[in-house]
């Protein structure tokens, strides 16, 4: 992990349309040379990031993982059901503390 905390460097991207925010995670780590990992099923288009980078799941704790916002909102479903439109703004955090560390913790059905 850099001592920033930054892995990758906010970027612009080009996308085509019906790309969700998967297919983007997927092809920047790649050609950035990042690791990833993932499960899920590619019929439902349903995806949970495991690893980036090699900070994995449950690395800080029982309630730590990766979660994805977009546009400053942080979405209650999969990454591979998020259609990507122009001008959106995707961040992936990682949470120690299931989204309630990173203003996300309604995603997760933890905040009112």
């Amino acid at each position: 992990m850099p001592s920033n905390g930054i892995i990758m460097a906010a970027r612009t991207v080009t996308f085509t349309e019906g790309e969700t925010v998967f297919d983007v995670l997927l092809r920047e780590t790649k050609a950035s040379g990042i690791k990833l990992a993932h499960r899920g099923n590619q019929m439902y288009k349903s995806y949970y990031i495991t690893d980036i980078a090699n900070l994995e799941e449950f690395d800080c704790g029982e309630l730590s993982g990766w979660m994805y916002r977009v546009n400053g909102w942080f979405p209650n479903f999969g990454c591979g059901a998020y259609n990507l439109k122009q001008g959106d703004v995707v961040e992936w955090v990682y949470t120690c503390d299931y989204g309630d560390d990173v203003g996300g913790g309604y995603a997760a059905g933890t905040q009112g």
